[in-house]
């Protein structure tokens, strides 16, 4: 039910990066565009390569992805502050918005939990946007815990953003 994500997997992946798309664009227009993609499919398929950052997807009986989990391996060596350590980064889990409740965010979660144990990581960590409520009840179901808060005051309009060189 789940592995590491294949090229034919694209396609879809791409429409589920949509829907985490317009979860953050519905919850912030002012930071998020919408509709669109954190990866383009040619990030995809770089991205699927590399084994520093899985990428596991949920498949059902007929092969359909329910869902995926984006992973990144980082690690701390040698620093004056932090202590050495193997951290499995979360970059991005979803699931279908048709398939929630399922139990498929849960294996994902699992899966990834293994996958970190197996690489000898330390822990499990992500950021989750306040706006995205069920996620972050998701999360805390699973037995994550605030590890940092990012906080933010915005002190312009929108017409203060950076607009892109023509």
């Amino acid at each position: 039910m789940i592995d590491r994500a294949k090229g034919e997997d694209i396609p879809r992946i791409l429409e589920l990066l949509v829907q985490v798309n317009m979860v953050h664009h519905n919850g912030r227009p002012d930071l998020f565009k919408g509709p669109t993609t954190k990866y383009n499919a040619d990030e995809l398929k770089t991205l699927l390569a590399d084994d520093q950052r899985p990428v596991f997807v949920y498949r059902d009986e007929s092969g359909r992805v329910l869902g995926y989990a984006f992973c990144i391996l980082k690690e701390v060596r040698g620093d004056q502050l932090m202590q050495d350590i193997r951290t499995l980064y979360i970059d991005d889990l979803c699931v279908d918005e048709n398939c929630r409740g399922r139990g498929v965010g849960s294996a994902l979660y699992r899966h990834v939990l293994d996958y970190a144990r197996q690489e000898r990581c330390y822990n499990v960590t992500l950021n989750v946007w306040s706006l995205n409520a069920p996620a972050m009840t998701f999360y805390q179901k699973c037995g994550l815990k605030p590890q940092k808060v990012g906080m933010e005051a915005v002190v312009g309009n929108e017409d203060l953003r950076l607009k892109s060189e023509e």
